[in-house]
């Protein structure tokens, strides 16, 4: 028997117990049993270190549980593994940003440059990324601006959601207003962005700005006229 054979059957078992630790993992992935799920995608892991879908699933996991700082190491794990990857810069951006977001303002600020690079990258890598943009919308709102926050930013990457989804455009832009207690210009952007999406999100974004404008009488209004097209469209199936 050849040295190459033996090597091949050595290796083999291997393999093997690599692809049923991952397919035990998915399935309690999808089963919702996380514990279970964590422990596999680690063994997964562990047979084989250059698994996209196990560094993926941990970081999820993990995010799952708001470990963040856990869940950017096995995203960064995933980037090294596949660094063209848009949504793992995109992921691993999220969850630095909410490790910074719990860690005070000097954590805070010693991130905010990997954070915005990752979700540039993710731009890079897929030029339709809607969630990345999103994302720099609100980290140029929240940045406070000697390092580098700028509302005018935020509506550029707010615009450049125009070619990809209006309803996003619209809900990034009334986004800004709202953030800047410009009530009544988010009011517009709002109604727009219900006008195309007619759905629960845009009616909420439009109700709590209601409440911020003290018109309880608009968001049930607006409620009232979701409510009645969504019993009319559910008749008619």
């Amino acid at each position: 028997m050849s040295k190459c054979v033996v090597l091949f059957l050595l290796v083999l078992p291997t393999m093997g117990f690599s692809q049923a630790d991952c397919q035990k993992a998915r399935q309690f992935f999808a089963q919702k049993k996380y514990a279970e799920a964590h422990r596999e995608y680690l063994a997964c892991l562990d047979a084989d270190p250059k698994s996209k879908e196990a560094a993926e699933r941990l970081g999820d996991l993990c995010a799952f549980s708001k470990k963040w700082k856990q869940a950017a190491q096995y995203y960064q794990k995933l980037i090294a593994i596949d660094p063209k990857n848009a949504e793992a810069h995109y992921k691993y951006g999220g969850a630095l940003s909410m490790d910074a977001s719990s860690g005070g303002k000097l954590k805070a600020l010693g991130m905010i440059g990997d954070i915005r690079k990752s979700f540039e990258a993710a731009i890079s890598l897929n030029p339709k990324h809607v969630e990345a943009r999103w994302a720099l919308v609100e980290y140029y709102l929240q940045v406070p601006g000697i390092f580098g926050g700028s509302e005018s930013k935020a509506n550029r990457y707010a615009d450049e959601l125009a070619k990809l989804s209006a309803v996003d455009h619209y809900l990034a832009k009334g986004r800004i207003e709202e953030y800047f207690e410009r009530y009544p210009k988010a009011e517009k952007y709002y109604l727009k962005a219900h006008a195309i999406g007619n759905s629960r999100t845009t009616l909420n974004k439009l109700t709590s700005v209601y409440a911020k404008m003290k018109r309880p009488d608009k968001a049930k209004a607006a409620t009232e006229a979701f409510e009645s097209n969504t019993r009319t469209k559910t008749t008619s199936i």
